[in-house]
């Protein structure tokens, strides 16, 4: 027995209801699509002050870290010499290490001298446990550099920051390389009883 669809009259309430339906639904699509462009020009903004902000903090870096570099070579020279260094000379200002080539293989912030040992000092802003191998892998190339200008002094080492971590310091100091830390308005080395710098 075959069966014919009853078409459903414009003003039937059933039909009344499916239209109320696809408007809702279209009224709900087109909200959804104004939240989507809201959410992406939102994300835009969030992402130009993001990149904005570390512009600003890599800049701040850079100029703590020249400030830092002149607030630490002052006072080092004595804070070494009342560990038996005496040091004649300092050096302050990045010291670049060239190789055969002619390319830069290290930089270094400040060099401290006498006749037995050369101390490289790395000023940081905020130290972390990365530029202590960076560190020992510059005092290694300073030591082949110096080597081959026959000059055997012992080359020691040292990182200074501003604000030093917990774990930073330990790093360090397991390293065999000096911690120097701000104590108020000057610099201090950190010297944990046992500590016994290593030589390179």
């Amino acid at each position: 027995m075959e069966t014919t669809a009853i078409p459903i009259h414009e003003r039937s309430p059933e039909f009344q209801e499916f239209l109320a339906s696809l408007q809702e639904t279209k009224q709900m699509l087109e909200e959804s699509a104004r939240r989507h462009k809201e959410l992406d020009e939102q994300q835009k903004k969030t992402d130009e002050q993001m990149r904005r902000t570390d512009e600003r903090i890599g800049f701040l870096s850079n100029r703590f870290g020249e400030l830092a570099e002149h607030l630490v070579a002052p006072g080092i020279h004595d804070r070494f010499n009342e560990l038996g260094y005496h040091f004649e000379a300092i050096s302050p200002g990045g010291h670049i290490i060239n190789g055969e080539n002619g390319k830069s293989k290290a930089e270094i912030d400040l060099l401290l001298e006498n006749g037995e040992t050369i101390m490289a000092v790395e000023v940081k802003a905020k130290p972390k446990v990365k530029h202590v191998e960076e560190q020992i892998k510059r005092l290694e190339i300073l030591r082949d550099h110096r080597r081959k200008l026959n000059d055997m002094r012992q080359v020691e080492g040292a990182i200074a920051g501003a604000v030093f971590g917990i774990e930073e310091k330990k790093a360090t100091i397991e390293a065999g390389l000096y911690v120097i830390e701000q104590s108020g308005d000057t610099m201090k080395i950190n010297v944990p009883d046992g500590f016994a710098p290593r030589r390179w």
